[in-house]
């Protein structure tokens, strides 16, 4: 590192640190990929003075969800016959991410990028409108009092009840039993909750898979409080900007990793990408080392997505997801150049949500005057792309789709016997709080005290620790 706290890059796109010796030294612990969780936590661990060695077998940053530059690149990995049109532009232009997500902008994910001041390597821009479908239309999701007045979405009588719902979850406190009236947050079931505003279905729909963000209908029984939680969160995370909740990185989702990656380079972390994984070298049922090009390096922890250890995962489901590039706008979304659409189970007979992603040019990540809308959903039939054909219908016409159907997979166990912290699988939400959840997670997992943000904080002076 030099003096003026520049990062290195050395053979093969390997972050190489001034402090670090051989790779062969004793690493506390390894990360495989370099993906956004694993960038954290290693972000985390060098803040406190853990020697960490990450190491990918791919040229770029990100792991599954990485953000795919040129567009020829794009083609490639989905096997597109033949080069990009001259109506896309230039190939470098385009930053596509595989995995579809935004920021809530009070969300967990925000915290942690301010709380080890990573904020200051990206700039981000607020997604500038957040949409529920119902009968085959799309609307604006309403959030705050005067929106939900305002909204075509319910009727007269109905926006008085969703008005007085809202002014409920504003003023809930858990903590103080004069907000709660007469509900008991640990017990009462949200449905209960629902049935006490004299909510109708549609309101609920919007509220439960727009608002507070579930994939599925199974939280109506559970007890309240997580739910409103959420849609305070929603609420509060659009009070920060006010467009909508959302935030989104220019250059694309692939911009995250690489902001915890120079924080963990700054500590002392060494990145090395384009590495090809031999082995994963297990004694006693404990891990001790990685191998790579010949080379062991031992380690105390390793922690991998579950593409290094596929024998020790299981698949839970799949999720189909339709990468499309557009040259107009969504209708119905006032011109929005990005925006995010959910299709609420319940409106195509489903058991869990659709969901769309949609950026732009604006946000440095495709041509001038293109747009790239992505579909998600959790796969329930064997013919998965007539599934999202309600979310594909509302993008018509559509220039270049690529689409992709992945494996959930989850760790079989906790990790805790072996020393190896396996991740999960990205889901289909549109968010990053279940991702930070497996953060949290894994963190736990791996020092047995649950997440503190303020182990993430910069220490005072920018020093490498010692194991």
């Amino acid at each position: 590192m030099d003096g003026d706290g520049e990062t290195k890059v050395g053979r093969k796109g390997e972050f190489r640190c001034a402090a670090e010796g051989s790779v062969r030294a004793r690493i506390r612990a390894w990360m495989l990929p370099a993906g956004l969780r694993e960038c954290i936590l290693s972000g985390i661990m060098s803040v406190n003075g853990k020697k960490v060695l990450h190491m990918d077998r791919n040229p770029y940053y990100g792991g599954e969800s990485a953000s795919i530059t040129p567009l020829e690149d794009l083609y490639k990995r989905f096997k597109i016959p033949g080069a990009p049109p001259a109506s896309m532009g230039r190939g470098r232009d385009w930053n596509v991410d595989l995995i579809p997500k935004f920021l809530m902008a009070n969300g967990q994910l925000v915290k942690m990028l301010l709380y080890t001041e990573v904020t200051r390597y990206l700039d981000f821009k607020v997604t500038e409108g957040s949409f529920v479908y119902k009968g085959g239309k799309i609307y604006k999701v309403p959030s705050t009092e005067a929106e939900a007045l305002a909204s075509s979405l319910m009727g007269l009588f109905e926006k008085r009840r969703f008005r007085k719902f809202l002014v409920y979850v504003a003023n809930f406190d858990e903590k103080d039993p004069r907000t709660l009236e007469g509900i008991d947050p640990k017990k009462t079931a949200m449905r209960e909750v629902y049935k006490k505003f004299d909510l109708g279905q549609d309101v609920i729909d919007f509220t439960g898979h727009a608002l507070a963000l579930y994939r599925t209908d199974d939280y109506l029984d559970q007890p309240c409080c997580e739910t409103i939680n959420r849609i305070k969160l929603y609420s509060e995370s659009l009070a920060r900007y006010g467009k909508s909740p959302y935030l989104y990185p220019l250059y694309g989702l692939g911009e995250l990793p690489q902001g915890f990656a120079r924080l963990s380079a700054i500590y002392g972390g060494t990145y090395m990408l384009n590495k090809p994984i031999e082995e994963i070298i297990v004694q006693n049922g404990k891990v001790i080392g990685v191998k790579s090009e010949g080379e062991i390096a031992r380690c105390k922890q390793l922690i991998c997505d579950p593409s290094y250890v596929k024998d020790r995962v299981e698949k839970v489901g799949q999720v189909i997801r339709v990468i499309c590039i557009l040259s107009h706008p969504i209708k119905n979304t006032n011109d929005a150049n990005s925006c995010q659409i959910i299709i609420p189970q319940n409106q195509v007979n489903r058991k869990s949500d659709i969901y769309v992603c949609m950026i732009s040019s604006a946000h440095n990540v495709a041509a001038q005057g293109k747009y790239i809308a992505i579909v998600s959903t959790t796969v329930e039939t064997k013919e998965p792309e007539k599934e999202i054909r309600p979310a594909l219908e509302l993008l018509e016409p559509i220039e270049q789709k690529f689409v992709s159907i992945s494996d959930l997979l989850v760790p079989k166990d906790l990790g805790t016997e072996s020393q190896i912290f396996i991740s999960r699988t990205y889901d289909a939400t549109t968010h990053f709080e279940t991702t930070c959840d497996d953060i949290k997670d894994i963190y736990k997992r791996m020092t047995g005290s649950e997440f503190d943000f303020e182990e993430m904080k910069r220490k005072k002076n920018d020093i490498y620790g010692e194991d």
